[in-house]
């Protein structure tokens, strides 16, 4: 044990929590973040992407992490938590950088900071209101606010995400011949819509996917991204941080049952979100009500599946549109979320993979 206690003590350790979502995994970086100077939480953002990203790549990357790694960053002060208008922050990573928001580890964190009396780690911890048995916080992601409701008695965790709405509808891309390789037809539909993040919305049958899946959405993605640089089809109505295509998610309504549907989200330059993706579900229910077929404030919940929790009792999303505004349509969703250990994570200078890799196999 001397050696296993040294590592834990060691000064430089960088000490997460890991959990999962539906079986997607969340690194919770509690303590060994160096400081992110900025007044803004996008500032902050920023900062990190300039200064601290070896932080990220050796978190996310292997040798301790993996290809489909996802983190999250505690931040304990924002211009929102002085405000008093939340009361934690977090910036969201992944292997290619950084995300605006995340579903699945809203999820995680909301079950993680009610169980934490740390206050270290979460200094606002005993301002949290419990009534009727449900622990109420608001998290600063990029994107906004997001409320998390955490009931005592139960390990499903709910939030509200901020206001989504369809950036583009029916956006024709033209499928040129050097994509045609993994994708057979001339021209595929897709839809464009905002959840926190943007994301190219299309289902199986309409991708025309020639056997690799995810090489088709990949070609969508490079050809929407450049029909975006000559229309405005990802515009974010106050923040031009937030104006980029996050991942495409491909579904099929023929899978999850009667009242639910199949998505796999393909984001970060190949990673494959193994839950339904929380923030993708914000942008599909805002789709279906734009298109008419979910309603608005009814108590109507939606199914949201992922290629992990199909035929698995409990494992999906649920996602209902509660209110209806002028920025768009105010979603709530349901899921659940494990721990899967604590760790301290070290870095020997003299490691030559101390900065972690990505293992690219020759072509």
């Amino acid at each position: 044990m001397d050696t296993f206690n040294s590592l834990l003590s060691r000064q430089n350790a960088i000490k997460t929590v890991d959990m999962h979502t539906s079986g997607e995994p969340t690194r919770i970086i509690i303590s060994g973040y160096p400081p992110l100077l900025g007044t803004t939480l996008l500032e902050k953002r920023r900062y990190a992407k300039e200064h601290h990203d070896d932080v990220r790549q050796r978190l996310m990357l292997e040798p301790r992490g993996h290809a489909g790694m996802y983190g999250a960053i505690l931040v304990q002060e924002t211009e929102l938590t002085k405000s008093g208008e939340a009361d934690i922050g977090v910036l969201f990573c992944h292997n290619e950088g950084y995300s605006t928001m995340c579903g699945h580890a809203t999820i995680a964190l909301g079950r993680f900071l009610v169980d934490t009396h740390d206050l270290e780690v979460f200094p606002r911890r005993d301002a949290l209101r419990t009534v009727d048995g449900t622990t109420e916080l608001r998290i600063h992601a990029p994107c906004g606010v997001i409320r998390v409701s955490v009931p005592l008695d139960s390990d499903e965790v709910t939030f509200l995400g901020i206001p989504s709405f369809v950036s583009k509808r029916g956006l024709v891309v033209n499928i040129p011949l050097t994509e045609r390789g993994c994708i057979s037809k001339e021209r595929v539909t897709v839809d464009i819509a905002y959840g926190g993040a943007f994301y190219v919305l299309v289902s199986v049958q309409e991708l025309g996917a020639k056997g690799n899946i995810a090489e088709a959405a990949t070609a969508i993605e490079r050809l929407v991204n450049l029909r975006a640089t000559q229309e405005e089809i990802i515009k974010h109505p106050t923040e031009r941080d937030l104006e980029f295509l996050y991942g495409v998610i491909v579904t099929d309504k023929t899978q999850g049952g009667p009242r639910g549907e199949l998505g796999v989200c393909f984001f970060a330059g190949g990673q494959i979100d193994r839950s339904p993706t929380g923030s993708g579900v914000l942008a599909r229910v805002a789709l279906g009500v734009e298109e008419g077929w979910l309603g608005v404030g009814s108590d109507e919940w939606w199914g949201y599946e992922s290629v992990v929790s199909l035929g698995k009792k409990t494992l999906g999303f649920q996602g209902s549109a509660v209110e209806r505004r002028e920025e768009g349509v105010v979603v709530m969703v349901k899921g659940k979320a494990n721990y899967i250990g604590a760790s301290a994570f070290v870095c020997e200078e003299r490691d030559p993979l101390k900065d972690g890799f990505v293992l690219n196999f020759p072509e």
